[in-house]
């Protein structure tokens, strides 16, 4: 039958202000206007949106916030369904209106009223199922999610607002933060496409409502902080909750992970080890059922660390406009991005500021945390100096007498310049090509060594570094200092016991961040402690073949602006 006849079919009740089964919404014109409030939303593959909620609605004398595209003059005389499940023994009320909007032609094969009221029934099982054992609910009268049902059309005009994909999908979950134990809990908001969950149910081999119930669970654990997109742990734990949700109710169908992992995640394999323990690797989107599903929700990473060369940086030392939308799009959804990189300050502030990132509410400014020169210069609250860790004098002193017996190139840190003994290009490609003060030159090693230097730089070939500078050192330090290597023509000695993940850890504990918390990216060797340290560790493609096996996921390259899609991924 016709959708639109269909909707209009379903008796109203006549008392819309009390509560009810099925209730009229309530114009803009009769709402009891609220404090002005916003919620961060995310969305899995695309970009955090800010949305301001301003009004309420009413539901059985209730205040309920508006859904985020409740705007005046979208809705008409959309009705609303509203069904309670109340067990005996049980305190907690269970409402789900369920809405239908924009359904104005025909869909071979499906009664819209029969699935309105099928909902009905499902959906406040599930929900009530679903809070199970949470603490959260249990000083709560009643707990209530909206469900709207559209068509394509309707879902994709959302999807392109909030995630800026102008395509259909099957769920959107749109999460209500609010505080534990409120009279009313409002878990948030779910949208569903009937017209692509009836495709999805014909190539799936199952009814409609099959599908429904499969959308309406996994949108709905979202709204309650699941979120398989944080990895393998989360994922499985997500999944078993679908099915467990799913079995329970007796509906035989397994959930929109379970089917996701069918098609496309036997083909990852395992990567590689970290802390001894096989981990899996998932590659960016691969986890939605149909390549486009989304939940909008909130992100549980606080801070993103992220290293510069080989990583934000691409192979022709600039940062894309594409990355640099990524990163602004991650401080507007309230995750802090600190730069933690083997660079000086100067030199990460230079190399950020031709894409506006540089400076007073940009990623990087003199009073803005940072992890430099490897970790061993490290900036806290406001740009304070917390960490500055200077390279032992004999290992300065023979170093640069190796470089000029030997004629290599070789640069020491010192703070927010660096020294050397003669001028060579590969020096001068510091300064022209990754943006370091350009290095003064002094006249003998005695001037030199009254400079406090915490780490140096050989350069060469990469195949001179591999296969003579690395080994000499290696062996020559006799644990005095560290050895690392960041780009293949570059070889670096620090400190000893000093690296990017210990300045990381330093900053952590100075801004009172817990580790899970916290994801990072990079590529080098040198990040291999930085990305074991963070919640969550992404690896660029190009990266090392020891950070590639100790990463959580692999994102693509830095000249494939791999940056963005991981914040995309996993923050957004």
């Amino acid at each position: 039958m016709a959708l639109a006849a269909a909707a209009r079919s379903l008796p109203l009740h006549p008392l819309a202000g009390t509560r009810s089964i099925l209730t009229l919404r309530r114009s803009l014109a009769q709402l009891t206007p609220l404090k002005f409030v916003q919620s961060r939303l995310r969305c899995v593959n695309s970009a955090r949106a800010r949305v301001s909620l301003d009004g309420v609605s009413w539901s059985g004398g209730r205040q309920r916030w508006m859904a985020p595209w409740a705007e005046q003059g979208r809705f008409g005389n959309e009705m609303r369904a509203v069904s309670s499940s109340s067990p005996p023994g049980e305190e907690v009320a269970v409402e789900v209106p369920v809405i239908v909007e924009g359904l104005e032609g025909e869909l071979e094969g499906v009664e819209l009223g029969a699935v309105v009221e099928q909902l009905e029934i499902d959906a406040p099982l599930a929900v009530k199922l679903a809070i199970e054992g949470f603490e959260d609910f249990e000083q709560s009268d009643a707990v209530e999610l909206s469900v709207m049902l559209c068509d394509d059309a309707r879902i994709r005009e959302l999807n392109k607002e909030w995630r800026g994909k102008d395509s259909a999908t099957d769920v959107l979950s749109f999460a209500q933060d609010q505080p534990a134990g409120a009279p009313l809990m409002l878990l948030g908001d779910l949208v569903i496409s009937v017209e692509t969950a009836a495709r999805q149910a014909e190539e799936r081999g199952h009814g409609l409502i099959d599908e429904l119930r499969i959308l309406l669970v996994h949108g709905l654990l979202h709204v309650l902080d699941y979120d398989h997109e944080l990895g393998p742990e989360a994922s499985k734990e997500m999944e078993e909750e679908e099915n467990r949700i799913l079995s329970a109710l007796g509906w035989k169908v397994k959930g929109l992970i379970h089917a996701a992992s069918s098609i496309g995640r036997e083909a990852d394999g395992e990567v590689g080890k970290a802390d001894g323990k096989a981990s899996r690797v998932f590659p960016l989107g691969d986890i939605d059922s149909d390549g486009d599903s989304a939940v909008i929700s909130k992100s549980k990473f606080r801070i993103l660390f992220c290293d510069m060369d080989g990583t934000l940086l691409n192979t022709k030392s600039f940062v894309t406009q594409k990355t640099a939308d990524a990163l602004r799009a991650a401080i507007d959804a309230g995750v802090t991005v600190v730069i933690a990189t083997g660079k000086t300050r100067p030199a990460a502030m230079a190399a950020l500021a031709p894409v506006g990132l540089a400076g007073e509410g940009g990623v990087l400014s003199e009073s803005t945390p940072g992890v430099f020169l490897q970790g061993l210069q490290v900036f806290g609250k406001k740009g304070k100096l917390i960490q500055n860790i200077a390279l032992d004098s004999s290992v300065v002193e023979e170093t640069f007498k190796f470089s000029v017996e030997h004629n290599v190139a070789l640069v020491g840190f010192t703070g927010d310049r660096c020294v050397t003994l003669f001028s060579h290009p590969l020096i001068d490609e510091l300064h022209d090509i990754y943006y370091e003060p350009k290095a003064e030159v002094f006249e003998s090693l005695e001037e030199l060594k009254k400079v406090k230097i915490q780490k140096v730089i050989f350069l060469d070939t990469a195949e001179k570094v591999a296969s003579f500078l690395r080994p000499h050192w290696s062996l020559a330090l006799g644990g005095r200092a560290t050895v690392v290597q960041a780009l293949p023509e570059m070889m670096e000695i620090l400190p000893s016991g000093v690296s990017k993940g210990l300045g990381v850890q330093t900053l952590l504990d100075h801004l009172d961040v817990p580790v899970d918390e916290v994801m990072a990216l990079g590529d080098g060797e040198n990040d291999i402690e930085m990305l074991q340290l963070a919640g969550w560790g992404v690896s660029m493609a190009n990266g090392a073949a020891r950070t590639l096996a100790v990463a959580n996921a692999i994102t693509s390259s830095n000249d494939e602006d791999g940056v963005a899609r991981a914040i995309e991924e996993y923050i957004l």
